[in-house]
């Protein structure tokens, strides 16, 4: 796990509408992949591909022992981000770009 990440890309990767559905399913413990593409209506791969930045940098866990893939978030880490002054300034900015795309 690197700690040498661009924390703007996270921040965006967090207020994804997909991601950040799949980040509060994830909230309330571990979840197969299967499950999580399922809620998303988008394939396990795609589950994959949309959270590979989180998962390369330690904030979500991929469970390599079990037979089926199964993610974890890890909070303290996620809450972190989002609790560092400037990335709260880029997550405002972020919704409010993303409200200008919706509205």
């Amino acid at each position: 796990m690197s700690d040498d990440f661009d924390r703007e890309k996270v921040v965006e990767c967090m207020f994804d509408p997909v991601t950040s559905s799949i980040l509060a399913e994830l909230e309330d413990g571990e979840k197969e992949c299967s499950y999580l593409a399922e809620q998303s209506s988008i394939s396990e791969s795609e589950v994959l591909e949309r959270l590979s930045y989180l998962i390369e940098h330690g904030f979500i866990s991929k469970n390599p022992d079990s037979a089926k893939c199964s993610l974890s978030a890890n909070s303290d880490r996620l809450t972190s981000i989002v609790e560092d002054g400037d990335n709260f300034d880029a997550a405002v900015s972020g919704l409010e770009k993303m409200d200008s795309y919706l509205n």
